[in-house]
């Protein structure tokens, strides 16, 4: 035995025999406390015994007999594996024919000429002793009819009939099992293996059904070709009638097995371990099954309990033991043995009568981490006798835990199913029994779940691309986080293409081999979360490639081929080119397309090409790489099959006819030298053809022809093997000429003052000289009979298509004087022109007059000004003015009207209301009525002095050092004040508001009047203790003559107070008549320091008036508003 330790170890490594160990064994383990035992332990020692030698007879058979090879392997230990094979060690080939038996026999259904050999070498190999044994070679020979027919014609006379028969086919029979039945055992939990192998001729077919019921699911298999049933892990429902179904074309043969399962003892309730204190009641409890019912036999210290020391609280009650009032003398242990014919089980349990306080073994203030909504497990494993109560508390004066929402464990863990953050917090674990108590306290964090908040998404992506996967994540700031990036279930390529970032994976110069899928992996210390999304990536289709020609005929070739990769993305159509090696070699030609699921077309061919093919696959992403070209099929010529295409006949000069035509290209030949047979003849006057044979050209001339005379035309194709079809005729036309003759009758119809109608004869087509296209209309306006005026002439131009006789004239101008003629038109050019014809518009309304100016608004009065219409289309009969005053809602007025004569160009209106809006309508009337009108409005003032609507643009400024030029325009009435508003940049002006009176602005100012007071206040007591201020001692250098001693009437420092010309600009005085601001003092206004306070810097720097006093205002001037500028905007005003 090893030390410290209960394993035997048998080692015959250094001698010793195998068979000296063989026996049963048992361990026994005994302290103070009792003994316990192991199971019986059979050790054998395995057996590979050789083959018994016999005398072998070569096996002589029949064609189509069945056959059985026998095996019969000694009986080793372990049992040996079967198979067969030949002198070269290759396995025999195995079929539904020819296949080995459960016990290791070769059988043949039926032989056959091939299955004769010498070699038939069955092998028996013993796994546990690593050796092989051999049986001797079997030798087989088949004999077949017409072999077996030889021998016996050679053996009898002409006169003997002889003859075997021929090869029959036989119904099967079953070789294994024999008999119609037969019977089967096996143990519960084993696997069940059934075999039938029949002999007949057709091979037959075996199929299994058990009799009364299914064959079980998803535990049935077939092996050896359907001759093995195989059962695993059975049970006894398997128990039953299994039928074997041997059939073939002739007939059928059936076994039926009769299954028995048993069971060897397994438990239902095995023993367990007790502990009792002193006085309690227990049982031992040994239940257990099997086929048969195993008997159940107690032990005590391993020895039987009928001849153990007798204890008076046990009691033995079959299956059952049963303790009374047990004390610490009663502690033993027990052995259960169940058994029956086909095993046993042994188990151990140890009754332990202790009396012992509660302990609790888990850690004090052990900290349990979960995660929020999910199961949270607090441990109190303890240990006490008699067996402890477990109480928990949360919290420190918490009450005792209770209701469903805890799970409360035999071993004492308590289980919060869903753990919430309000269940974070202390709880205790009280432990106590009749001997003593003991509590525990443990610590719960609640924690927030780790959240992918944006998953990666399904991407479909072109090769080379790039692709981004997202993954957001949202996790308890208490836990640290790690992402990782998986590929198929396994880490990222290493490569530097793939680019891991906080939130998102990036794929650079995507691959076909970064298909796949993308998992993201957010792990915490408490949970993981994980997403996963597909990356497809697609590209257009690799070529298709092995092309092959097939079914070859003068006019049409089979072409198949094999598709490539659809890389992802489905192939819509295949597109198949030709190349004419012949006639355009390097050249390929769209021949046809396909459908995506066709690889095979049958192609329609020309006579006299040389054809190659290629095909290009198209998917959504784009098409393939052509393929390699097929091989080249040369069709043999013919005569062509189709004659020249737009055969026309049009005459370029008078005298001629020019014959052109589409030439066949190069495959629509359909054989060498290809020529065109020209044929022409006059319509209605030639009977006779005149034809001409010309090369491979695509026009032909015909001089000295009539001018401009139908001609029947037709163009033929022919080659070395002869000529085309009759083509079709044309009508053609020599060439066209000038016309001759004007049209005549010119006639004009004036319709209304910009819209006229033109009317002419038709010229003789025989004048026409050429196919009529139309007539032209030249017209121009010769002068306006409102202005007398003549100007440049620009002649219009109008076209009729066809034989038209009318036409009309738009866009005349009204009141005016025009001039056309007209021309006929053919393919050549324009005839002579007809006689100039005139007519005259009549007057239409005027445009709108050009301009309405209202000015000098008063107070009862406006002048109004206005420009005659542009275009007066007429005499000028008056003009009609309509106004009428607008309120202040915008409602409108009685409406005024007046009549002006068209010879005036200004009126003053008189007696209108003062301070009035008024909008007036003006426009011009000839005798055929008013033109557009125009509109505006205007203002009568409110007194004599301020008009009430100026305007001022395009203001401009120029800065010097001290001053700076501001200029602007003004459209307004005369005498009027301007305003120059200017501050410091940055800040903004209003003029509307008086913020003095704003709430925010009042105590703005008493906050800086208190800061100001308190500050004259420390400068006064500072002043009266000697000292002197940095201002003031500037000031002492410079020796300022101004400075004067304090004012007892204003309490300001006088010594301190700015120069009289430092004085801010008053509001209301007037600008210089240049209209320019002269900048005598700074920019900078200390308006926010105290009301009408203007500090000043000296050239050294130093504050001057910092503690000025303030000043009294000036007196207004003139009309202006004396108001003082707002003192917040830093601006000052000028006027």
């Amino acid at each position: 035995m090893k030390p410290n330790s209960g394993t035997l170890v048998i080692n015959i490594m250094n001698g010793g025999k195998a068979e000296a160990y063989e026996g049963v064994y048992q361990c026994t383990a005994r302290n103070e406390r009792g003994a316990a035992i192991s199971n019986n332990i059979v050790i054998r020692p395995s057996r590979s015994p050789l083959w018994t030698k016999e005398k072998l007879e070569p096996n002589q058979v029949r064609e189509g007999d069945s056959l059985v090879l026998h095996c019969r392997p000694p009986v080793g230990l372990p049992p040996p594996i079967i198979f067969w094979m030949d002198n070269a060690f290759q396995r025999l080939p195995q079929s539904e024919r020819v296949s080995q038996g459960l016990n290791g026999d070769l059988y043949f259904s039926n032989v056959q000429p091939e299955d004769t050999r010498e070699d038939y070498i069955c092998y028996a190999r013993f796994n546990h002793t690593q050796t092989i044994q051999q049986k001797q070679p079997i030798s087989v020979k088949v004999f077949s009819m017409d072999s077996l027919n030889d021998t016996i014609a050679a053996n009898l006379s002409d006169t003997d009939i002889y003859g075997a028969k021929p090869v029959t086919e036989r119904q099967p029979i079953l070789l294994t099992p024999t008999g119609s039945t037969s019977t089967k055992v096996e143990l519960r939990g084993n696997v069940l293996l059934l075999e039938c192998i029949a002999a007949g001729l057709p091979t037959p077919v075996i199929h299994w059904i058990k009799e009364g019921g299914e064959l079980p699911a998803n535990r049935t298999f077939f092996e050896n070709f359907k001759k093995t049933l195989k059962i695993i892990d059975v049970s006894e429902a398997d128990s039953g009638n299994y039928k074997c179904i041997a059939r073939n074309i002739l007939g059928s043969a059936h076994h039926v097995i009769s299954v028995t399962v048993k069971a060897a003892p397994y438990w239902i309730t095995a023993p367990r371990n007790l502990v009792l204190s002193p006085g309690e009641d227990g049982t031992l409890i040994c239940r257990a099954n099997g086929n048969p019912k195993p008997n159940i036999s107690w032990l005590a210290n391993g020895v039987p309990i009928a001849i153990a020391p007798e204890d008076p609280s046990r009691k033995v009650d079959g299956d059952t033991i049963i303790f009374s009032h047990v004390q610490e003398r009663s502690s033993a242990v027990y052995q259960c043995n169940a058994s029956n014919e086909y095993g046993y089980l042994l188990a151990n349990a140890f009754v332990n009568v202790l009396a012992e306080p509660p302990r609790i073994l888990t850690p004090a203030n052990k900290l349990y981490q979960v995660i929020s909504d999910s199961p949270a497990l607090l441990d109190c494993a303890y240990f006490g006798s008699p067996k402890p109560e477990i109480e928990w508390f949360k919290g420190v004066k918490g009450s005792i835990l209770r209701g469903s929402e805890y799970v409360f464990h035999d071993n004492g863990t308590l289980e919060i199913p869903v753990a919430q953050k309000d269940s974070t917090g202390t709880y205790t674990c009280v432990a106590r029994n009749e001997l003593g108590k003991v509590q525990n306290e443990v610590q719960l964090e609640v924690k927030d779940p780790t959240m992918i908040i944006k998953q990666p998404e399904y991407k479909v992506i072109q090769r080379y691309g790039q692709v981004s996967f997202e993954c957001i994540i949202k996790h308890d700031s208490t836990l640290l986080p790690t992402v990782i990036w998986l590929k198929d279930n396994d880490e990222l390529p290493d490569d530097e293409r793939f680019l891991v970032g906080k939130d998102n994976l990036t794929i650079m110069n995507v691959t076909d081999k970064d298909d796949g899928t993308y998992t993201c992996i957010v792990n915490t210390t408490l949970d993981s979360v994980s997403a996963s999304a597909v990356l497809t990536v697609v590209a257009r289709p690799n070529p298709p490639f092995d092309l092959e020609l097939t079914g070859q005929l003068e006019r049409s070739v089979e072409l198949s081929w094999i598709p490539g990769d659809e890389n992802n993305s489905p192939i819509t159509n295949f597109v198949i080119e030709y190349e004419d090696g012949l006639h355009e070699p390097g050249v390929w030609h769209y021949q046809t397309e396909v459908p995506g699921t066709q690889t095979t077309v049958q192609l329609k061919l020309s006579p006299y090409v040389n054809y190659s093919f290629r095909v290009i696959a198209v998917n959504e992403i784009g098409r393939s790489q052509p393929s390699e070209p097929s091989e080249q099929y040369l069709t043999k010529s013919a005569n062509p099959d189709e004659n020249p295409s737009n055969v026309q006949g049009i005459g370029s000069e008078p005298d001629n006819l020019v014959i052109t035509w589409e030439s066949l290209k190069g495959f629509q030949s359909n054989g060498p030298g290809l020529q065109y047979k020209v044929s022409w003849r006059q319509k209605d006057v030639d009977d006779e053809w005149t034809s001409v044979i010309v090369a491979n050209v695509s026009k032909y001339i015909v001089s000295g022809t009539p001018t401009f005379v139908p001609y029947e035309i037709k163009v033929q194709a022919l080659n070395d093997l002869g000529y085309a079809p009759e083509p079709s005729e044309v009508i053609g036309h020599s060439g066209e000429d000038l016309p001759m003759v004007a049209p005549g009758n010119v006639q004009v119809h004036v319709i209304n003052s910009t819209l006229a109608k033109v009317h002419w004869d038709p010229v003789p087509l025989k004048t026409v000289r050429g196919h009529l296209q139309g007539y032209k209309v030249y017209y121009w306006k010769v002068q306006s009979l409102s202005r007398r005026s003549r100007r440049h002439v620009e002649k219009k131009i109008l076209t009729f298509r066809g034989n038209k006789t009318f036409g009309m004239l738009p866009g005349l101008e009204p009141y005016s004087s025009y001039k056309l003629n007209v021309r006929v038109v053919n393919g050549k050019g324009e005839g002579p022109a007809s006689p100039d014809k005139v007519f005259k518009t009549p007057e239409g309304v005027p445009s709108s007059p050009s301009f309405l100016k209202i000015t000098n608004p008063t107070l009862d009065s406006l002048t109004l000004e206005w420009g005659s219409p542009t275009h007066p289309n007429g005499v000028l009969t008056s003009y009609i003015l309509k106004f009428q005053p607008i309120n202040n809602t915008h409602e409108l007025g009685p409406l005024v009207e007046i009549r002006i004569p068209a010879n005036e160009s200004s009126l003053i209106l008189k007696n209108l209301n003062y301070s009035t809006r008024y909008k007036f309508y003006f426009n011009a009337q000839t005798s055929v009525g008013s033109g557009n009108q125009i509109t505006e409005e205007a203002v009568t003032i409110m007194d004599e002095v301020q008009p009430l609507y100026p305007r001022i643009r395009n203001v401009t400024t120029a800065a010097a050092e001290t001053y700076a030029n501001i200029s602007w325009e003004y459209e307004g009435p005369d005498h009027a004040n301007f305003y120059v508003e200017y501050g410091v940049a940055g800040t903004m002006a209003s003029r509307q508001v008086d913020i003095a009176t704003q709430g925010w602005f009042i105590g703005l100012m008493c906050a800086v009047a208190l800061l100001i007071l308190i500050l004259l206040i420390v400068c006064f007591i500072r002043r009266n203790k000697g000292g002197k201020y940095p201002v003031k001692e500037k000031e002492d250098a410079h020796a300022d003559p101004e400075i004067q001693p304090m004012k007892e009437d204003d309490g300001t420092f006088g010594e301190y107070s700015d120069a009289e010309d430092h004085k801010p600009l008053k509001k209301g005085s007037r600008t210089p008549s240049d209209r320019t601001v002269k900048k005598e003092d700074s920019d900078d206004s200390l308006v926010d320091y105290g009301e009408g306070v203007n500090g000043q810097f000296n050239e050294d720097g130093s504050f001057i008036g910092q503690y000025s006093g303030k000043k009294e205002k000036e007196p207004a001037e003139g009309n202006e508003s004396s108001e003082a500028p707002s003192p917040v905007n830093a601006m000052n005003s000028f006027v």
